[in-house]
């Protein structure tokens, strides 16, 4: 069927607004991390490194901190550097960030704070670049003929970077090493020291490997250790492997601090230097999690949300928001199913209605209020009204019958009819007139078909605008209400059976056959 240019650019604006708003709300949530689900919560860590080193006469003192850079696996909310007097400075040195405090004069013990707050965000990757093949080592005998060696008996067993390094690692690790294997330990009580020499191993095969420095995330709030890690790469990407069991891959709450074997903390002009971690867990809100994220980094499109409102605001909103989500339900209700309801926003105005006084007890008092309201709405026809004055009549009963119906419910001790004034009056009133208008024109079985129908729809949509998901992403995401008025605008355009009409037109089909 070749299409017209008026239905082509429907189309075409339908694709726009479903694109924009689609890829909105994609960035929102995979780069923003603003959580698709309510309720989601996400595991926060404060970790406080301590450099404490002593400088006995007055002078100058700097030291040196490796810090976090890009972390695989988590993502950096906050840091701070906190100290008394110094100055602080952040560098690059062959890809590791360092942390430099600077003072001119000092004397006594000295501490320096660097504190870190992360969250876990599994979509974060970090791809660190190849490194090239490393020479073999140099090194003097016996070394060299038991690096040799080894390397040889390791590759025999072994079939790949992947199972080398481990082989490796678990001959390193064995309780009884031969004699070359101890030749590379040096001093056990060291735990770097089989990472190390594991590194100068591996270089003996010429396969890349790197010694890192890794903090364990731990569930409760508690001073840690930095491990040892080793990273190994096979041509493609970086291999995690630990130096102690020789098992591949990283624990799930584990950082890793710093991809170099250098020391983590040096110091000038001072001695003695130490360093220690203490990490606190906490849990909080994935919601307010991602605002703070987004506004440390700076985002527009988190700018322009309606979380940066106030309040009370916001609670307009959120109901405000669930509107497109009811008009796209009477949509399909009236034209795909179609059911027949008196206009489109009365369904939905009674649904959100029904979001304060629960279903039932909303249907019995919409019901009472309009049979109560069109019984009298017919008695003034017999008045013979204008329009206008008639309508004024209709709505100042209706607010009467509200009134009554509220006081009469408080003196039996239903609390539930007090709710009857969340019914909005003009569409009260309204229902009631066109009630009655179909009732003249078209009799009661029409009228009364409709309101039915009314009332099943607004039912229909409660139940949809009440789901806690689609209560969050409408207000969350926003963007979403582009793809809500996409698929509206289509829905516009269908001119096909609707399935009510199916059954009008069964006794057709069977006479064709």
């Amino acid at each position: 069927m070749k299409l017209t240019g008026r239905r082509r650019h429907l189309y075409a604006l339908a694709a726009t607004l479903a694109v924009l708003g689609g890829s909105a709300a994609t960035y929102r949530a995979m780069v923003l991390g603003f959580p698709i689900a309510p309720g989601v919560t996400s595991s926060l860590w404060t970790v406080e490194a301590r450099v404490r080193f002593e400088r006995y006469t007055p002078g100058p003192a700097k030291a040196h901190l490796a810090i976090p850079g890009d972390l695989p696996g988590y993502g950096v909310l906050s840091e701070n550097f906190i100290s008394r007097g110094f100055g602080v400075s952040v560098n690059e040195e062959e890809g590791d960030r360092i942390a430099l405090w600077a003072i001119r004069r000092t004397e006594g013990e000295q501490s320096l704070y660097y504190r870190l707050r992360l969250f876990r965000q599994a979509n974060r990757s970090v791809a660190f670049p190849a490194p090239p093949f490393p020479p073999v080592p140099e090194l003097e005998e016996p070394f060299s003929t038991a690096m040799d060696a080894i390397v040889a008996d390791v590759r025999r067993r072994s079939a790949d970077v992947e199972t080398f390094t481990a082989t490796l690692l678990q001959t390193i690790a064995s309780a009884s090493p031969n004699d070359n294997v101890r030749l590379f330990l040096g001093d056990e009580s060291d735990p770097f020291a089989a990472a190390r020499a594991a590194q100068t191993l591996l270089a003996g095969a010429r396969i890349p490997a790197r010694v890192l420095h890794v903090l364990p995330l731990p569930s409760e709030a508690r001073q840690v250790e930095i491990q040892p890690w080793l990273a190994v790469h096979n041509g493609k990407r970086w291999l995690l492997f630990d130096p102690a069991t020789g098992t591949r891959g990283l624990p799930k709450s584990t950082m890793i601090w710093s991809w170099s074997a250098k020391p983590l903390v040096q110091v000038s002009g001072g001695s003695r230097e130490s360093i220690e971690f203490r990490v606190s867990p906490s849990v909080q809100d994935a919601l307010s999690l991602a605002q703070q994220q987004a506004a440390s980094h700076g985002s527009r499109l988190a700018q322009f949300s309606l979380l940066d409102l106030p309040l009370q605001t916001q609670q307009i909103y959120t109901i405000m928001m669930l509107i497109p989500i009811g008009a796209l339900v009477i949509v399909l209700m009236r034209n795909v199913i179609g059911i027949r309801t008196f206009g489109t926003f009365l369904p939905v105005l009674v649904a959100l209605a029904f979001r304060e006084t629960q279903l039932l007890a909303g249907i019995v008092l919409f019901s009472a209020l309009v049979a109560v309201g069109l019984a009298l709405r017919l008695y003034l026809e017999r008045l013979h009204l204008l329009l206008v004055p008639r309508l004024a009549a209709v709505l100042t009963i209706v607010v009467l019958l509200m009134a009554a119906l509220s006081v009469l419910s408080h003196r039996l001790g239903l609390e539930t009819g007090l709710s009857i004034a969340l019914f909005p009056m003009v569409i009260l009133t309204m229902t009631i007139e066109r009630m009655s208008v179909v009732w003249d024109e078209r009799g009661p079985r029409d009228a009364i078909i409709d309101g039915l129908g009314s009332l099943f729809v607004a039912a229909i949509a409660y139940g949809v605008m009440g789901l806690p998901i689609l209560k969050h992403v409408a207000f969350v995401f926003p963007e979403l209400m582009l793809l809500v008025l996409a698929v509206i605008l289509l829905l516009g355009s269908y001119t096909g059976y609707r399935l009510s009409e199916l059954r009008r037109f069964r006794v057709l089909g069977k006479g064709s056959s």
